[in-house]
C-alpha cells in the first residue's frame, strides 16, 4: 500500500529510503549513517579497537560482516601478531570469509603482510643530488645510480676496514 501510494507521488520506495537516510544527520551522510549502524555487527573486543583507532573506521565496516567466529579468530590473529588490518586486507579477509577459505593461517598471513606505509624509506632533497648526479638521469635511473654509488661505497670502506687490520 505504501508503495503504490508512493508511485502516486513520482517517487519510488528506494528513494524515500535515502532521503530519509540522508535527513538523519546534519554532519554525516547517509552512507556513513549506514557505516555507523553497520559496526554495531561487530563484537565488542573489536569494536573497542575501533574506538581506541587502532582499527580504521572503513576497515572495521568490511570486517562487521565477519561472523561472530571468523571476527573471534581475527581478533586472537591480531593479538598474536600485533597488527590490524588495513582496507585492502578487510576486504580480502571478507572475500576469504564469503569463499569459505577463513582459516586461522590464512588471517596470519594476511595480517603478517608488509603495508606500504610500514615499508621503511629514504628521502634525499632533489637539490642536494642535483650537483652529484649526471644530468638527464629520469626517476628510476636515478635511483639505480644511487643504489650503485652506495654499493661502491660500502665495498670502499670494507677495503679501507680491511688495510687498517
Amino acid at each position: 500500500m505504501k508503495s503504490e501510494a508512493l508511485k502516486h507521488q513520482g517517487k519510488t520506495y528506494g528513494q524515500v529510503v535515502h532521503k530519509s537516510r540522508d535527513n538523519i544527520s546534519d554532519t554525516e551522510s547517509g552512507r556513513n549513517v549506514q557505516r555507523y549502524i553497520r559496526l554495531t555487527y561487530l563484537i565488542p573486543e573489536l569494536l573497542k579497537l575501533v574506538d581506541e583507532e587502532r582499527i580504521a573506521f572503513t576497515p572495521a565496516v568490511e570486517l562487521s560482516y565477519l561472523s561472530e567466529y571468523e571476527q573471534q579468530m581475527l581478533l586472537e590473529q591480531i593479538e598474536f601478531t600485533d597488527a590490524t588490518p588495513s582496507l585492502s586486507q578487510a576486504q580480502r579477509l571478507r572475500k576469504f570469509s564469503k569463499d569459505g577459505n577463513f582459516f586461522v593461517d590464512t588471517v596470519f598471513a594476511v595480517l603478517n603482510e608488509e603495508k606500504p606505509n610500514q615499508k621503511e624509506q629514504v628521502r634525499i632533497p632533489a637539490d642536494k643530488l642535483r650537483d652529484v648526479l649526471p644530468k638527464g638521469l629520469d626517476k628510476q635511473k636515478t635511483e639505480d645510480f644511487i643504489i650503485k654509488a652506495c654499493d661502491h661505497y660500502r665495498k670502499y670502506l670494507i677495503r679501507q676496514r680491511e688495510r687498517e687490520r
